[in-house]
């Protein structure tokens, strides 16, 4: 076997270039502790008990990653149906703007489309490496682009080029990326009150990246419990604007005694419902409540702070850096303002004000939780940003919790920056990933063209140089495909490799010239010996470890021929290291012994992390599955709608040519008589368990007497009829279009009264389609 001092000092060309990046970086950066961690990861997988759970965690991360890039997809249609739907309610949709519509609900065909040529996977692999690798060229190209380019872009670089969301080199290249754009953000701000507000590219970006995975995590860990015990009081009502506590207050008074006093009139201004003596009594213990409950959560986000993620902390580093060197006069709290910006409009507060979308609550919370949810959010808001009482004058009464919690929270929001950088990892994860022979990406056939073309559309701003990398690449591709229909948008697994850099055989070749030849191997033969220790159970048991007798038993008495290898390897690098006097046998190799000890109870405790972690990830790739599941039967609802539309469009143009006649092939026929479909029943109690009925002011004990009967007499049209048992006519009855239903949904208006009872608008909108869509 070939003495490892034999090794070359720096490889030959043609990797002279990867030399010369080794040589470039400053001796001894790292420690003996990070390169075993790096050189480890080369290594064989291990299958102990710490291996198992390491790679049952690896594969969980890599569901959640593929799943999170569902969901931005789903959602993505979601919004463009929804945009669409005013004009459909409307029935002014062209028959060209329908097709579009139901492209957005096709399934993908898994046997449909097909791969560009081996050439172009090679150049798409070499061009997709290169823009992984170096964030600037995204980072650009999401400035360039318009508003309504920046969804698909993003799709392609939160979730499939960085879509390995708890791998570290793919954070720190996509956090690398933010910071770019946020510094040139910054650099074209004209005033400081406009920095990170409006609706842009960079904004959405910052949205996107708070719902990967480790955000949605945090989240869940965070104001789950809380919010769900705020809304299991239902009745509980802290609405605190006087002009609705005004209201409510006369209408419970003409309740009570069937008429209205004359000094309480309808319809006051606002100033004379604050006036009012009563509706003051009424708000005073509100606001106090209102306080307490903000107090609560503001306490568990701030006691948070170890949890959560890094990403989100290292952005608003950055916004406090970026802000500090742009504005040196501005107030520490002017910055943590920008900050709160971030972390509380763009990440806590949307996830506080509709908890049923980022799925922490079952269903829709009722009306005046739901209020009161809404009221934290301002108070939170109002507390981490400068608060703006122009529009909802109210909301002063709440100010002594924004003055009592001010310096509180700018100490959050200021530790919430203290985070060390990654640069020094980034740089050794990036040499790293030139020696990898599985990088990948899974990418679809229109991200693939997509991000092609929109680099060919600015390729004279990104590479304006025909000699740089990117502008070598695009002119080799040529022209962008057009985009594949829908269905045959197949997705594919990419390689990546660069072409400008010589793959590294092995850690040993990389790093030889910064760390001592002696160093490295310690580091891989004390990573030998753990493995070995792993692998053998029987002894793993035995202290202290005689690590001679260790390495001979692997070599000798195991049966597994990778073991015998690693012994026979350990055997001869004990040898070395002795002749190096960095260990002495006579001591039976005490300092190796310890570390390979101390490195052992490190696993131990570990594995018990491992274990952790994946149980709280498994509550989040649950609630993701749950949230696809939502989100799906949105897009079910709109197909179903779709088709109704159309159905209501023929028979439109059936009534122009004659009462009951439509026109099929030329030929005028007599059109068929609709068939009602239903009455479908449901008791009062399965409607509950659904959670399709949010409130009931049915007494208890009259509940088991309650059902429903569902009714379809024309397509798109139902009836939802109350009854009571041993009553032959219906208690009431609601006649329903799925327009209104879907413009209710639309417009956030998650609640259908129907006087003893409010029902969940989307889970009302599930059952009609699961009862009648077929039908």
């Amino acid at each position: 076997m070939s003495s490892y001092s034999d090794l070359p000092g720096s490889p030959q060309s043609p990797g002279s270039m990867s030399s010369r990046r080794v040589t470039n970086r400053n001796t001894n950066r790292y420690s003996v502790t990070a390169l075993f961690s790096m050189a480890a990861e080369q290594d064989v997988e291990v299958e102990d008990e710490l291996g198992r759970a390491q790679k049952r965690l690896r594969e969980l991360k890599s569901r959640i990653s593929a799943q999170s890039k569902r969901n931005f997809v789903l959602e993505r249609d979601v919004r463009f149906l929804d945009s669409r739907i005013g004009l459909l309610i409307q029935n002014r949709m062209a028959l060209d703007e329908q097709n579009e519509v139901e492209k957005h609900l096709e399934e993908v065909d898994a046997t449909e489309g097909h791969y560009p040529d081996d050439r172009k996977l090679q150049q798409y692999s070499n061009l997709f490496f290169l823009l992984q690798s170096e964030p600037r060229h995204i980072a650009n190209l999401c400035r360039l682009v318009s508003l309504t380019e920046i969804d698909t872009l993003l799709q392609t670089v939160m979730f499939t080029l960085y879509g390995n969301q708890y791998e570290s080199r793919e954070e720190h290249l996509l956090l690398t990326m933010f910071q770019s754009v946020l510094s040139s953000q910054f650099e074209t701000a004209t005033e400081f009150g406009s920095l990170l507000r409006a609706n842009t590219p960079v904004s959405r970006m910052m949205t996107t990246y708070t719902r990967r995975g480790p955000g949605q995590s945090y989240l869940k860990s965070v104001l789950a419990e809380r919010i769900n015990s705020l809304i299991e009081h239902k009745d509980l009502n802290l609405e605190i604007n006087p002009v609705k506590v005004y209201e409510q207050m006369i209408i419970q008074i003409e309740e009570e005694t069937g008429s209205l006093p004359p000094n309480l009139p309808r319809g006051v201004p606002p100033e004379v419902a604050s006036a009012n003596a009563d509706v003051q009594a009424i708000i005073a213990p509100r606001l106090t409540m209102l306080m307490e409950i903000a107090n609560s959560f503001l306490l568990t986000i701030i006691d948070s702070m170890d949890t959560v993620p890094y990403g989100i902390r290292w952005i608003c580093k950055q916004i406090r850096s970026l802000t500090r060197r742009k504005y040196p006069d501005a107030t520490d709290y002017a910055i943590c303002s920008l900050i709160g910006g971030f972390f509380f409009l763009r990440f806590i507060n949307p996830a506080i004000v509709t908890p049923q979308a980022y799925m922490l609550v079952e269903g829709v919370p009722a009306k005046f939780p739901r209020r009161t949810l809404t009221l934290i959010a301002k108070m939170l808001q109002n507390l981490a940003n400068k608060p703006s009482y122009a529009k909802e004058a109210y909301m002063i009464t709440l100010n002594p919790f924004v003055e009592n919690n001010k310096a509180r929270i700018n100490q959050f929001l200021n530790n919430l920056c203290e985070v060390g950088d990654f640069y020094d990892t980034l740089e050794m994860d990036q040499y790293m990933a030139l020696s990898k022979k599985d990088l990948m990406i899974n990418i679809t056939l229109n991200e693939l063209y997509n991000t092609h073309s929109l680099i060919l559309q600015h390729i004279e701003v990104l590479a304006p140089n025909d000699k740089q990398h990117l502008r070598i690449l695009t002119d080799e591709l040529g022209a962008a495909p057009s985009q594949v229909p829908r269905k045959e948008n197949r997705a594919i697994e990419l390689s990546l490799y660069s072409r400008w850099e010589t793959p590294i055989q092995d850690i040993q070749s990389a790093l030889m010239d910064s760390v001592s030849t002696t160093d490295m191997l310690y580091m891989e033969a004390k990573s030998n010996l753990v493995q070995l220790i792993r692998s053998l159970p029987q002894i793993n048991d035995k202290r202290p470890y005689n690590l001679s007798q260790l390495a001979e038993h692997a070599a000798t008495s195991s049966k597994d021929a990778t073991l015998v290898r690693k012994g026979i390897k350990v055997k001869e690098m004990l040898r070395e290291l002795e002749e190096y006097k960095v260990i002495d046998q006579a001591d039976g190799y005490r300092l190796m012994q310890e570390e390979v000890a101390a490195e052992l109870v490190h696993l131990g405790n570990l594995r018990e992390k491992v274990i952790l972690e994946t149980k709280s990830l498994e509550a989040v790739y649950k609630t993701i599955c749950d949230h696809n599941n939502y989100l799906r039967g949105q897009l079910e609802q709109y197909k179903a709608y779709l088709q109704n539309v159309r159905l209501t469009a023929t028979k439109d143009r059936g009534a122009t040519s004659g009462v009951g006649v439509v026109t099929v092939g030329g030929k005028e026929k007599k059109a068929a008589k609709p068939i009602v479909h239903g009455p479908y029943r449901f008791t009062h109690a399965q409607l509950e368990k659904e959670g399709i009925i949010v409130e009931s002011n049915v007494p208890d004990n009259r509940r088991p007497n309650i059902y429903f009967n569902f009714t379809s007499p024309t397509p798109g049209t139902f009836i939802i009829a109350l009854h009571y048992k041993g009553r032959e006519k219906a208690i009431l009855e609601m006649d329903l279009n799925i327009d209104d239903l879907l413009e209710k949904q639309k417009d956030n208006k998650h609640l259908l009264d129907l006087e003893y009872v409010q029902l969940n608008v989307p889970k009302v909108l599930t059952l009609l389609n699961k009862i009648f869509a077929k039908r």
